[in-house]
């Protein structure tokens, strides 16, 4: 018992971990900046004119900042979309990027696509199959039964890490090999932010690391609920 409670706690803490480092990093560069031309959402405008990808909406979004492969939208949080600060601008730079990787037909981003797709009807069907496990139980009075089902729902849980890890490689594209070139050669921020932009950029990649491992908690919890 002790030692499950440690193995949780442990989890718990490497899960949220990341969260807070990439809210820090975010939150400490997105004061307003007057001496920026325009907000983050402008700025996304602008990228994807230059990039002739006109047909790329530009919407804000409370849901976190994303690009929709399927709708062809760069979505932005109200604080970026409307500001002015450091983080709106890079931030928009780093999914206008993957505007940049949808019409260039990159493979791992059309990957990511398909996997997130499943993994989210998936893990719809895993959280059912969990909930169903007492009613087996119960009913065919087989605990052999039960094991296979949670150990079923578990896996289709592992699903959506995976997704997470395969999105790694695309989010770390998007941010040094399409926004911070962009950033650099239209030298769109001083010399002196660069340092700063480089921080974001890897925050915005390491967010979906952060997505993996509330994942990985997901199915401790599930396992200390079921007794495993």
């Amino acid at each position: 018992m002790a030692m499950a409670l440690i193995l949780l706690a442990v989890i718990f803490a490497l899960a949220m971990l990341p969260q807070i480092w990439v809210r820090r990093v975010i939150d400490t560069h997105g004061g307003e900046r007057l001496d920026f031309p325009g907000t983050g959402g402008e700025f996304a405008r602008h990228i994807l004119d230059e990039m002739r990808l006109d047909h790329v909406r530009v919407e804000e979004t409370d849901a976190g900042d994303h690009y929709d492969p399927e709708a062809k939208a760069v979505r932005l949080l109200p604080k970026h979309f409307g500001g002015r600060s450091l983080a709106a601008v890079v931030i928009a730079a780093h999914e206008s990027g993957h505007a940049m990787q949808d019409a260039s037909g990159y493979p791992p981003l059309q990957a990511r696509t398909r996997l997130a797709k499943q993994a989210l009807r998936m893990e719809k069907v895993a959280a059912v199959v969990m909930l169903a496990v007492p009613i087996v139980v119960v009913l065919a009075k087989a605990p052999q039964i039960a094991l296979i089902e949670v150990l079923v729902g578990v896996m289709i849980f592992a699903l959506a890490i995976l997704v997470h890890a395969v999105t790694l490689p695309v989010e770390f594209d998007a941010s040094f090999r399409r926004a911070l070139p962009v950033l650099q050669t239209g030298r769109y921020i001083d010399a002196k932010d660069m340092p700063a932009a480089r921080q974001i950029l890897r925050a915005a990649a390491f967010t979906y690391v952060a997505a993996a491992l509330m994942s990985l908690l997901d199915v401790a919890r599930w396992l200390r609920v079921l007794r495993i």
